[in-house]
């Protein structure tokens, strides 16, 4: 008998062992990961400089003198930014292809997703993809999580309507939901009312913060908290963490962050012009908060950070001549110009460390910038790589791997191009295509009673769309049109439609 139990004590403390053994390989192996995504911040919401002159400086313009993300600038500096990254003018589109790895005119979520009814608008496609992500869709999160992650989301998701599987991140692959539902705004950003239960907008409350309810706190501490115990309780199951970290800031209603409100208060600026920069700066302590508390882990050094914005700026600043919170760059959230298309991009170890193994495999430049194109196309196929996840056969990924750009290289092998299909109305800009090759942007517009509109920028030369070429330059619109077209047809996307007529793209003779 005692032999016995000798022996099942020798088995249990070998198994113990040996678990304990792999769990630590697969923690040390597999890099944590953190998505960083703020919603509506566009490319000058910062204080970090994003546009660079025509010699690839880096050019501080007004808007980046108002901000103030001291946390933004500190992971600028331990990492890489990028000058030229898309993603698609309107949220719900560029969530699902972060989740996706597709195009918006592949995944069919096209237009933002109305949590009651279908927004589909006059002219938009009977089918578009209004019921947005199910439990059947291959995401990102899933594969992780049949790779041993735990896959937490926090915040925002807006992947789905009332009463759909996409409405709960729990069917999308996520192991964890923190105040994650089908809606794309919060009813309040504060704990005094709830966070839209007891003041605000009841209809957009946020669930799931009860804990905070009644709380002098603002929304975007509160999920920086959860986040926080979120990334604890993995390291202490010796599982790797990927974590969707999806604020709601900085997204209306503008409310105003007491803890920064004194920052803004004699910059001359409207009241919800200084409320949106508290929302802002708070946004940013979330950042530092988040990875001080990955560093205290003793972490960071197996951390990736992935900072992103959804879609252009929506600041409530004045718009003169198509030209507001996106300035120098024509345009804001919505829009078909570049002011509604490109967003902020860093990516960063969080202790950056050139002998960590894991840093080995994905190497990041350090204080860097990035001048070619990147979109939110890409995040799904790097992240792939770097985890060795591999999507089912016949999956079509329309991003590209930037391991060469993440290490300050270009990538040679890339399609430098963005395609950004809007095929509705009633927004900022309505029932559009646009797509960016290389130097050139051509935009088109269908005109559902009447004949269609062209739009044709060199980017290179006037970056920040001054001066249509449609009229000037009809053999580059013929070339821009037909590649245009041949991106519509790869993705099988659909067209603005009145009935069984489909709006089509007309190629100028």
């Amino acid at each position: 008998m005692r032999l016995n139990i000798q022996f099942s004590i020798s088995v249990t403390l070998f198994l113990f062992c040996v678990t304990f053994s792999n769990s630590q390989e697969k923690t040390e192996n597999s890099p944590n990961i953190i998505i960083f995504l703020i919603d509506d911040i566009g490319l000058m919401d910062t204080s970090v400089p994003f546009l660079t002159n025509a010699n690839g400086d880096l050019i501080n313009y007004p808007l980046n003198d108002y901000y103030i993300t001291p946390n933004m600038e500190k992971l600028a500096e331990q990492g890489i930014r990028f000058t030229n990254f898309y993603a698609h003018s309107v949220c719900s589109p560029s969530r699902t292809s972060i989740m996706t790895g597709q195009n918006s005119a592949r995944h069919r979520v096209t237009n933002w997703i109305k949590s009651e009814d279908n927004n589909r608008t006059e002219f938009g496609p009977a089918q578009w993809n209004w019921n947005g992500l199910s439990k059947v869709s291959i995401t990102l999160p899933r594969l992780l999580q049949q790779k041993g992650y735990k896959t937490i989301h926090v915040g925002k998701a807006h992947f789905g309507p009332f009463n759909s599987e996409g409405e709960d991140p729990l069917n999308l692959g996520f192991d964890v939901n923190i105040a994650g539902s089908s809606i794309g705004q919060p009813g309040s950003y504060l704990g005094t009312e709830s966070f839209g239960h007891d003041g605000g907008n009841l209809t957009r409350a946020v669930p799931g913060l009860e804990k905070y309810h009644g709380q002098d706190i603002f929304l975007t501490e509160a999920l920086t908290l959860e986040a926080n115990l979120a990334i604890s309780e993995a390291k202490e199951e010796g599982k790797p963490f990927f974590l969707n970290m999806s604020h709601y800031a900085v997204h209306a209603p503008f409310y105003s962050d007491a803890r920064f409100k004194d920052h803004y208060i004699n910059s001359g600026k409207s009241e919800n012009a200084q409320a949106y920069a508290t929302l802002i700066e708070g946004m940013d302590k979330s950042l530092g908060d988040l990875m001080q508390h990955v560093k205290n882990l003793g972490l960071g050094e197996n951390t990736l950070i992935l900072f992103l914005g959804d879609n252009g700026s929506d600041a409530p600043l004045p718009n003169e001549n198509d030209y507001s919170s996106s300035s120098p760059l024509k345009g804001k959230k919505g829009n078909h110009w570049e002011g509604g298309m490109r967003v902020p991009f860093i990516a960063a170890w969080v202790t950056p460390n050139k002998k960590a193994n894991l840093q080995k495999k994905l190497p990041i430049a350090q204080n860097a910038v990035q001048n070619q194109l990147g979109s939110i196309l890409d995040i799904f196929p790097t992240l792939s790589h770097l985890t060795n996840i591999t999507p089912p056969e016949r999956y079509n990924l329309d991003g590209f791997d930037l391991h060469d750009q993440l290490s300050g290289k270009k990538n040679h092998e890339r399609r430098v191009l963005f395609l950004n299909h809007f095929p509705h109305g009633n927004h900022r800009s309505n029932y559009f295509t646009s797509l960016v090759d290389a130097d050139w942007k051509i935009i088109y517009h269908y005109q559902p009673k009447s004949q269609p509109r062209y739009e044709l920028y060199d980017l290179k030369e006037d970056p920040f769309e001054t001066n249509n070429l449609a009229d000037k330059n009809p053999e580059q619109l013929k070339i821009m049109m037909a590649a245009l077209s041949d991106e519509m047809n790869t993705k099988n996307a659909l067209y603005p439609e009145n009935g069984q007529e489909k709006f089509k793209l007309v190629i100028p003779r």
